[in-house]
């Protein structure tokens, strides 16, 4: 990803790309979210059709819908990418392209990230005791965790075995055992999108980005597309005590997804996600550093399908759809600030996530506590929907 390229912000096909989104519109009478859609490079405005992408994602079909739907041309999306970069004042602000949905997300969901969540736990949440427990627990384990199905017969041996030890841990249970762990993200309307602020809680020192793909899937249960997201981890408060997974997930901006959602068609599919690789890039802006690695949707422990079973069934029902975060390899170990300390964020980091399929998502790090409050909830949406005669 280079920053100055605005072509790669956007899919490498987005020629042939069905993609969905939302745009904040100032225009009078006319202001508001509205759901667009990007069809050869052009943004159309098709709020009438649609009210919500949870509307548009319920339809049965939506494919031949988003390629024929007439709509208000709002110019080609590359001026819009560019005009929503971190720094700019954009008339027309990009949102992330869910609105209504429950936000839910999987953890522990691939080998590495398993290890790094175990570290977290026995380091207290304390980053100067990580290197050592790290050391400590990739001898006990002893063993390549990527290979274990999770739930499988060999999985059940290990888990004996490390109890056995000593050394199981809760997040050995839902990253081998056979039930995932999905957890509530943030709630509907509150998640930010390209190029906005992401939040961290003042209180937190040791923190990192977590780059995911997100699906977004219907009321049925049915996957219709995918995108990008930021599901910001607090790395210690979590690591004393699981409970404070609320706390450390769902605050103020502190979830990003965009920049939109690519529906599934002939060219872009659940198997186009399962073989997609995520790079993540975090450049600091006051002190010049810089973190770059790939993730590998390949090497994830539970397939996205099954994930989404275990989110939506006979068990659970989401009327109005859900978006998924899938979890993430990353958990970055290297010294920012001082030798042994591992990664934390410092305030004004543009963190980037990309796929060559979907584009690139980019935020910049600012406390929570300092950035405008969330008020624009799921009532405010419908009135103002109401108010424009759009519903």
């Amino acid at each position: 990803m280079t920053s100055n390229s605005q072509s790669n912000w956007l899919p490498g096909d987005v020629g042939q790309a069905l993609l969905v989104g939302r745009v904040w519109r100032n225009e009078g009478e006319n202001t508001g979210p509205s759901v667009v859609l990007v069809r050869d490079g052009e943004v159309i405005d098709i709020t009438r059709s649609a009210p919500t992408t949870a509307d548009l994602f319920d339809r049965e079909d939506i494919v031949q819908f988003a390629r024929t739907v007439k709509g208000e041309s709002l110019g080609p999306v590359e001026k819009l990418i560019e005009a929503n970069l971190p720094g700019s004042e954009p008339a027309l602000r990009l949102l992330a392209p869910n609105d209504v949905q429950a936000i839910k997300a999987c953890g522990v969901t691939f080998a590495v990230s398993l290890i790094e969540r175990v570290i977290e736990e026995q380091a207290g949440g304390d980053p100067a005791k990580a290197q050592e427990v790290r050391e400590t627990i990739v001898a006990t384990i002893g063993t390549d965790l990527s290979k274990i199905k999770p739930g499988s017969d060999e999985a059940m041996k290990l888990k004996a075995e490390l109890e056995r030890r000593g050394a199981w841990s809760q997040y050995m249970e839902v990253g081998i055992g056979p039930d995932a762990e999905v957890f509530s993200k943030s709630q509907p309307m509150s998640a930010v999108g390209f190029g906005a602020d992401i939040g961290l809680l003042p209180a937190s020192v040791w923190n990192n980005p977590e780059p995911e793909i997100v699906l977004a899937v219907n009321s049925r249960g049915e996957i219709v597309g995918a995108t990008l997201g930021n599901d910001v981890n607090l790395r210690d408060i979590e690591g004393r005590s699981a409970l404070l997974l609320g706390k450390c997930k769902d605050n103020n901006a502190s979830c990003a997804i965009g920049p939109f959602v690519r529906l599934f068609d002939e060219s872009f599919d659940l198997d186009s996600v399962r073989k997609t690789s995520v790079s993540l890039r975090v450049e600091g802006t006051d002190d010049g550093f810089v973190l770059e690695g790939i993730s590998h949707m390949s090497e994830i422990s539970r397939d996205p399908a099954d994930l989404v079973a275990q989110t939506w069934g006979r068990h659970h029902q989401y009327p109005d759809g859900f978006m998924l975060f899938l979890g993430t390899m990353f958990s970055p170990i290297k010294d920012r600030d001082t030798a042994g300390g591992g990664f934390t964020h410092h305030l004004g980091d543009k963190v980037t996530i990309s796929a060559p399929e979907l584009g690139a998502l980019t935020n910049t790090v600012q406390l929570s506590t300092e950035l405008a409050p969330w008020t624009f909830g799921v009532r405010a949406l419908y009135r103002n929907l109401a108010s424009r005669g759009l519903l």
